[in-house]
């Protein structure tokens, strides 16, 4: 039996105003909205350097930038931040004063003292390394749980 929800899905003109009607969600549904969201995405996505790494610190760093920040002026920085202090112990070491010099036109100067402050905490208390666990985290200086996850 096909459900209004498949024939929503089924149609390439679906918008998100269908999916209000949707009552329950199976893992088919899920798995169909994922298929569309994803195929999307390869049509439209737009390339960013950090959706090209796995490096953790890079990951980061991009994380703190795009807080309430337009995209756009993070491509700008994100490059000069990554090559001026490329892991934690060079942000660690580095001065407050150059690593907001190489902020500067991101705004927000907090998040900046907030990644100092987490890369001296990672370096002296992980080795350098980012640990993983969400609600270790979520208690570094200006990680929440959107950036934790």
């Amino acid at each position: 039996m096909t459900t209004n929800v498949e024939n929503h899905l089924k149609d390439s003109r679906t918008d998100e105003l269908s999916f209000q009607k949707i009552k329950k969600f199976t893992p088919d549904i899920i798995a169909r909205f994922q298929k569309m969201v994803y195929s999307y995405y390869r049509e439209y996505g737009r390339t960013f350097p950090w959706r090209e790494t796995t490096n953790p610190y890079h990951i980061l760093v991009s994380e703190a930038m795009l807080q309430q920040t337009q995209t756009e002026r993070v491509v700008q920085k994100y490059h000069q931040f990554i090559t001026t202090f490329p892991d934690f112990c060079s942000l660690a070491r580095a001065p407050l004063q150059k690593i907001l010099e190489v902020w500067h036109g991101l705004g927000y100067n907090r998040r900046a003292m907030n990644l100092k402050r987490t890369a001296e905490i990672i370096v002296t208390q992980y080795h350098g390394v980012l640990p993983s666990d969400f609600e270790v985290l979520q208690t570094f200086p200006g990680i929440g749980k959107a950036t934790a996850g």
